[in-house]
Parts: C-alpha cells; structure tokens; sequence
C-alpha cells in the first residue's frame, strides 16, 4: 500500500483534469496561432481557460498570463518589476527570509545587478508582520513580495494587510501563490496585490504550466522573446493541454473547496494531536493560520532523511521541506528563519495532504512514525547525549 503525503510538492492528476486534456490531444490539437478551423478551436479553448482561471481568481481574463509553472512566474514577477523601478530611480526590493527559492534566488540575482533586497524576519509562528512592511519600505523601494502561503510550514500570510500597505505607498506588490491557489480562497482584488504567481501541478492539475495574473496597468517584461503569444509577453506556442487541464482542475477546486477544507483540515488535526505524546517533538508554525493541509514537525534527536527512508519502507511518501532542496543536506532556510535551532531543524518531517488522503491512511502514519523515531533514537549518538543532558554540538 502506498500512502502519498507529499501533496505541497506535487500533486495527482485529476481525472477532471485527464479527461479535458484527452480530448484536446485527440481531436483539437492545432497550434492556437494557426488560421485554419483547428487552429482557431484551439485557441478559442486556450481563451476559455483563461477566463475560467481569472473567475477563480477574481481577475480580468487579458490579466491571465500563461507560464511553465510558478517559478517561471516569480521570475517573471520581481525581474519586471525591479527593472521597471530601475528605470524611475527605484532600486530597493522586499520580501522575507522564508520565500521560495524561485524567489530569493531571482533577488539573489538581482543584487548581483545593483539592487539593494531588505529581508523581513520571520517570526516561531511562521509568519509575517504587516507593520515590518511598513517599516521596511522606502522612496526607493520597488516592488514587495510575500508568499501567500509558505510551502514547508503552511503558514498563511497576512497577505490583504500587506497587500492594502503596498497600495497606499503606491509598491507593487506581488504574492507567489503557488501552495495557496485551490486550497484557500484567493482574491486578486481583496488581496490588493499587482501580481500573483499560480502553478497548475499543486491543485490536481498537470505539471508544466502555470499563472502570472498581472493587474492591467502593471508593466510586464518578457523573458522569452520571440513569438507573439501572451500578448507579446510570453513568447512560445501555448502548451494548450497543460492550459485547459489547468483551467478543469481550478474550477474543480474551487468548487469542491469548502467541502476539501473541512476534511483535510480534520485529517492534519489528527497527525498534530497524533505526535504530541512524543517526547521533544515540536510541529512548526501556526495551527489556526494555516494551509488545510500541511503539517511541519520536528523530532529532536534524530535526522529527518533517515526518517523519510524509513517512511518510504513503509510505502508513506513525504518530505523533510521543498522539494526544490530535497537534494540538500543543509536545514531548512525556512525553519532557521523561524528560529528553529539547526540540530533540531535537522530532524523536519513534512506531511502534506489533500482530499485524496483517508482517515485510514492517518493511523498508518502515526503508526510508522511512533515506530520509526524510538527506533533511530535508540542508534542516535545525539539523542544518547541529549538524554544525558550534554550539550549537542
């Protein structure tokens, strides 16, 4: 049997979604920039999927830019807006220690060029300050961007107080809305935000496309140049299944969402109240601002990849973090910027889940994990120590 908890690094196809992108790939499959009668149907299914996606976003279809997934889209987002306030005098970014790497590398990149990036702290509960916004931001400041939701911890951003800030400084103010979009309501308008980054492979869509809206008024910078598609902002023929399978999941999503959250909310519930008789295990972040879904733990003691091997045994899949770092032996930047002391953070389990998941499933993994962390404590020279109440270096 195999468990899969790992739904903040990619989720399954729906078969809403499968279904939608079948039969485009039978019978519709002309490039939407061709004259001809299958050209024009497939486009005409690319722009019906845009409107959809703007209604669940509460945006303007010609705010729909279609991308290779969220990365692209952050990318596109600060490098637009950094060089647009380039060009005014404007040369300062904010954002916070926490974000995405598709984030704090493109700033990484940024400063490299001149730009000065301020890095708001992020506080034990995993989220934000509006007022440290508010603080930071500057006559030269360029643009802000603040995730709505953090994809390790699941932490939810003040985002509409942040959002109504940038606005009255007259900031752009762009979110990455990856780990949120399909999960939470998410509102361009109440959010106040210039730009929000989408990615269709977290809410049961497939893999390879993705969402920048961009709020009409806001100038955008290509960074694939050569066709005219997207407006002229997005060069490249339309990955025109990717889209419309995008577009079906969305609407599904959207719709199901009060029911989802409700149930998956339960099933988190149960893994937190679960793990809590465990000695010195700690879960991350806040429980009321939270994703419905993911479920941050540390357990002293132990590392965190010998564990997810040891779930992986048990036919459980989850992560220690971001799966763009999964590679990485180092702690998480997530759980440091919230003060998670690095010999703990060592030792992260993320649990993710979505609708999938059953109640079954949850004893299974609280079954595994009371097993599993006794066990490797038990081999632990660190545990031996901090029993012993020496000092773990």
């Amino acid at each position: 049997m195999t468990i899969y908890a790992d739904n903040a690094a990619t989720t399954r196809l729906s078969e809403t979604a499968l279904n939608a992108m079948l039969d485009l790939m039978k019978d519709n499959y002309g490039n939407p920039s061709s004259l001809h009668h299958k050209g024009q149907r497939a486009k005409e299914l690319v722009e019906e999927a845009r409107e959809d996606i703007a209604n669940c976003i509460g945006a303007k279809p010609n705010e729909i830019y279609f991308t290779s997934g969220g990365s692209e889209a952050d990318n596109q987002a600060i490098l637009s807006a950094a060089y647009y306030g380039a060009e005014r005098g404007k040369k300062h970014i904010i954002s916070s220690k926490f974000e995405h790497h598709a984030v704090l590398h493109t700033l990484d990149k940024l400063k490299k060029e001149g730009f000065e990036v301020t890095l708001v702290d992020v506080y034990k509960n995993g989220i934000v300050k509006p007022e440290d916004i508010a603080s930071a931001i500057r006559e030269d400041t360029a643009l802000v961007t603040i995730m709505t939701a953090n994809n390790e911890v699941g932490t939810i951003q003040p985002i509409e107080e942040i959002g109504k800030i940038c606005k009255e400084k007259g900031v752009i103010f762009h979110t990455d809305s990856v780990q949120a979009v399909g999960h939470i309501p998410v509102d361009v308008n109440t959010f106040n935000c210039d730009m929000l980054s989408i990615s269709s492979h977290k809410f049961n869509g497939p893999k390879g496309v993705g969402v920048l809206y961009c709020r009409k008024g806001t100038v955008l910078t290509p960074l694939i140049n050569g066709g005219a598609q997207e407006r002229n902002k997005r060069a490249g023929t339309e990955y025109t299944y990717g889209i419309v399978g995008m577009a079906a999941a969305l609407k599904e999503a959207v719709k199901e969402m009060d029911e989802s959250i409700k149930y998956v909310s339960a099933l988190r519930d149960r893994i937190i109240d679960g793990v809590g008789d465990i000695e010195r295990s700690f879960v991350n972040g806040d429980r009321e601002h939270s994703l419905p879904g993911t479920v941050n733990m540390c357990f002293e003691g132990i590392e965190g990849e010998s564990l997810l091997l040891l779930l992986d045994g048990d036919g459980i899949c989850a992560s220690s973090g971001s799966a763009c770092t999964s590679g990485s032996l180092d702690p998480s930047h997530v759980l440091l910027s919230m003060g998670v002391p690095v010999e703990i953070a060592h030792g992260s389990l993320r649990l993710s889940l979505n609708s999938y998941n059953t109640e079954e499933e949850i004893d299974i993994i609280l079954s595994s994990i009371h097993r599993i962390v006794p066990y490797l404590r038990s081999i632990s020279p660190v545990w031996e120590k901090i029993q012993k109440g020496e000092v773990v270096e």
